[in-house]
């Protein structure tokens, strides 16, 4: 396979970006005004802990907005402060902004594999395959485990101490998702305050601006710090510069070195250099350098204006470059924004951000309750249910995907691009059991298609990387990916030795990754990017399943060893244990993989050899069972459930994201699949936001809307935190993990309208409680967007714009018809036994659906 390269994928993502998408009307053009002024969270206090700060992004520069700070604020630089220190007292007059770029990372490329690893394959797949000794395959696949991935870094914060003479009243801070800019106003006394900030991808800066409403009332110092800053110093006067060093190393979750957590070096290269440049900008009054700070003296207006660098080079390449470089990379980024006036970096900031935001609207009814603040709403939320609530839930997961990965950036990690410690949970890394899987699944149906660009590029980058840990770990050809994954692109099994098989060995994030380039290529039918990007890195994925496959002994081919993520089962001793052979989940990739792959070579008109090997062992894999219980089973042996209760579901795959089981295609096997369901919920399972987010999409599309209503107000009621993060529950305490915001999007988007059957289909699993609601600007599969209103459950309207000209079907509730479908002229409909209709529609016209 030639080299991939992150440049040239970029390069032809962008392009269905840049033609496609950018041309779109604004779907909230026919929406009342007032609608739009509701896309707003809201509050009457400042944030006392980092979790409940707004946060803002370009895809790049992050940045968490306190609206306040911390009246005793602790030092960066002592440990504890890496740790969750609970709610402060914070002051509304000061300001903290804490700060990310996405490349800074500890560590640097190393080869992580286990090179000895190979040498137990063998014995593992005769423990499992002849012994059916589990503990003894657990034990070995132990022996196969390489180092533990690095972890995302903070830059530090950015601090603002105004000073008044009087008390702070009518406070309110708030992010406003249709402009995506944070705001906090207040009053001292007659003298109005504001403080607005956004991050802008034009001008690749972020931008805090502080106003009185007197002239002369602003009187303020700003200072920067974080546990990584090497120094602060004034610069010409009015500038502060920043600079840093990331780790050489931060231990993982469970690492053997825990006790030396954190690794520093002074050498270059062993660990990133960074720096962070702002400039102070004052109408009225003037500035003044105090030691390491600065000093602003009776002026009306100040604008900061931020910019950052790091010493990355790539993923393959060590991060060296020296600090004066990093510097003179935030300096010339700065020098390039500070010619911008503020009305026009502001102008451009918004007008960017639109052009990706605007494309959908969303109202699920009234929003009676937007008098009330947002943290308040989401407290009544069990006793008063809200939908406008989550309309506004869903547009937040809107926002953060555009603030977290646009492209040119990294993807968005285990909590997108916001992180203020050194030793993040699970490193915030990229890890792909599910989690950044999940962090995708909402881009294309929800018109986010270009936001996907840097998690293709990734993909991409990890055929590399993975080819290697195919080789070294296994010996065998095409690519290969593991649990965790960081900036360097790690694709070994981690773990060490100490990590549990269950997530440490699981190799099959390789095939789940390439359904997200194949699903690119599904929604926007760029034959293009499947010829030269997508199609080349799915055949290595491929490659190397197909020399993973194995004889089961029963005329089947299976995987071994294989885990059913972060699950374990019973052994027939009775204890519990992981690595068995076949898990349904390593089935449905395997098959998937192996199905797209067919079908690309098709379309492209290749490897038509390699496709009939495919197919011959696809018809040889092990199929769907069905287990004791009627549910569908999670091992190839019905085991007993060790966790029945267990957060992932990862046998269920094929319902979703998956396509291969459906109600109206697998009936059987769609009942399977909802006794699992049911029996995981029963037992406390989704406890976790992105577990919850999961279950709504599997009642979305088992077609029960109510359950995913109600699992939907589950997921706000108990992992839903009060500026609407997703929450990981920890101890007695919950962290922030972005998955289940992003999860919990896309599922509200199959509840109204779905197409992996090769139908599209209109309110699929509409609840009652959503009685009358409007959608615009949808994606479906085949390159088409769709607009949607509903009235007294049923669909009253519909707008259908394809990109392609060709044969279409649409299928609408139970109970309903489609009367007739025009562009001004009416298009022949054709019946399908499966209760769709079908019609040939034009490239780029608009097509009324009109409904019985």
């Amino acid at each position: 396979m030639g080299r991939f390269t992150r440049r040239r994928f970029l390069a032809a993502a962008s392009t269905v970006a840049g033609t496609q998408w950018l041309s779109r009307r604004s779907a909230w053009a026919q929406i009342p005004s007032n609608e739009v002024s509701e896309l707003k969270l809201w509050y009457t206090s400042p944030a006392s802990q980092w979790v409940d700060a707004l946060p803002i992004g370009n895809g790049r520069l992050g940045a968490m907005v306190f609206g306040g700070g911390a009246v005793d604020p602790v030092d960066p630089k002592d440990p504890k402060a890496d740790c969750d220190p609970g709610p402060v007292p914070t002051d509304p007059a000061r300001e903290t902004l804490q700060l990310n770029v996405d490349t800074l990372w500890s560590g640097l490329p190393v080869d992580g594999n286990n090179l000895d690893a190979k040498n137990y394959l063998p014995a593992v797949r005769k423990a499992v395959l002849e012994d059916k000794n589990y503990h003894l395959a657990d034990d070995l696949c132990r022996k196969m485990q390489g180092l533990f991935a690095e972890a995302y870094q903070p830059i530090g914060s950015l601090h603002v101490d105004c000073t008044h003479a009087g008390t702070v009243t009518e406070y309110r801070r708030e992010l406003d998702l249709a402009s995506a800019v944070a705001t906090a106003r207040y009053k001292v006394g007659d003298v109005a305050y504001e403080r607005v900030a956004f991050s802008s991808a034009p001008d690749q800066a972020i931008v805090l601006r502080l106003s009185a409403s007197k002239p002369g009332q602003l009187n303020a110092t700003i200072w920067m710090d974080g546990a990584l800053v090497k120094s602060v110093q004034v610069v010409g006067g009015s500038r502060l510069l920043l600079t840093g060093k990331a780790a050489k190393h931060v231990a993982g979750a469970g690492h053997p070195d825990g006790e030396i957590p954190v690794v520093h070096s002074d050498m270059p290269g062993e660990g990133m250099y960074y720096a962070a440049v702002l400039q102070a900008n004052v109408e009225g009054g003037h500035i003044a350098a105090r030691g390491d700070r600065l000093v602003v003296h009776d002026a009306t207006v100040c604008t900061l204006i931020l910019t950052a660098a790091t010493g990355y080079r790539g993923f393959d390449q060590k991060p060296d470059t020296p600090q004066a470089e990093v510097n003179v990379l935030a300096i010339r980024e700065l020098d390039a924004a500070s010619k911008q006036s503020y009305p026009a970096m502001r102008q451009r900031h918004v007008a960017d951000y639109q052009k990706f935001f605007d494309r959908v609207a969303l109202s699920l009814g009234p929003n009676a309750a937007d008098s009330q603040p947002t943290d308040e709403r989401l407290k009544d939320f069990a006793a008063a249910p809200d939908p406008a609530l989550l309309a506004l839930y869903f547009h937040y997961g809107r926002y953060l995907l555009i603030s977290s990965s646009r492209p040119g950036t990294q993807p968005a990690n285990l909590q997108g691009i916001w992180s203020y410690q050194v030793q993040p949970p699970w490193s915030s890394n990229w890890t792909s059991n599910i989690n950044v899987q999940m962090n995708y699944w909402p881009a294309e149906s929800c018109n986010l298609s270009d936001c996907t660009v840097p998690l293709l590029a990734f993909v991409g980058d990890l055929s590399q990387t993975g080819a290697r840990a195919a080789r070294e770990t296994y010996g065998l050809p095409g690519w290969v990916t593991h649990h965790n994954i960081d900036l360097w692109r790690a694709a070994n099994p981690v773990g060490m030795g100490v990590g549990a098989p269950t997530w440490a060995n699981w190799g099959m994030s390789g095939p789940w990754l390439c359904a997200h380039l194949y699903e690119h290529y599904a929604f926007t039918r760029d034959r293009e990017f499947l010829r030269t990007k997508a199609y080349p890195v799915m055949k290595g994925s491929a490659e190397f399943c197909l020399a993973w496959l194995i004889e089961d002994g029963n005329g089947h081919l299976t995987t071994c060893p294989s885990e059913s993520t972060e699950n374990d089962f019973m052994a027939p001793d009775g204890e519990r244990a992981m690595t068995s052979a076949g898990c349904t989940m390593d089935m449905a990739l395997v098959r998937e993989l192996f199905t797209n792959c067919i079908h690309a070579a098709k379309e492209l008109g290749v490897d038509d050899e390699f496709a009939v090997k495919l197919d011959t062992a696809r018809s040889r894999l092990i199929p769907y069972q069905i287990g004791r219980y009627g549910q569908l089973q999670e091992w190839s042996i019905d085991f007993a459930e060790s966790t029945p209760g267990q957060r992932h579901m990862s046998h269920m795959y094929p319902l979703y994201p998956g396509s291969e089981i459906t109600p109206r295609g697998t009936p059987e096997l769609a009942k399977a699949a909802r006794i699992s369901l049911e029996r995981r919920l029963a037992n406390g399972g989704a406890y976790t936001g992105w577990s919850r987010a999961w279950a709504i999409a599997f009642w979305s599309r088992l077609g029960d809307g109510d359950k995913a209503w109600e699992s939907l107000s589950m997921l706000m009621q108990h992992s839903t935190n009060r500026n609407l993060f997703d929450t990981h529950p920890a101890g007695k305490t919950s962290i922030f993990q972005i998955d289940g915001n992003f999860g919990a999007t896309a599922a509200i988007a199959e509840m109204l309208m779905q197409s992996h059957t090769g139908v599209i289909d209109l309110l699929p699993a509409l609840p009652s409680a959503w009685a009358a609601g409007e959608v615009k600007g949808l994606r479906a599969r085949g390159s088409v967007e769709v607009d949607l209103r509903w009235e007294n459950g049923k669909a009253v309207a519909s707008t259908l714009r394809p990109d392609f000209s060709g044969e279409y079907q649409l299928r609408v509730p139970a109970g309903q018809a489609i009367q007739g479908i025009s562009d001004g002229a009416s298009v022949p409909l054709r019946s399908h036994p499966d209760g769709s209709i079908a019609c040939t529609l034009e490239a780029k016209h608009t097509y009324r659906v009109r409904f019985a």
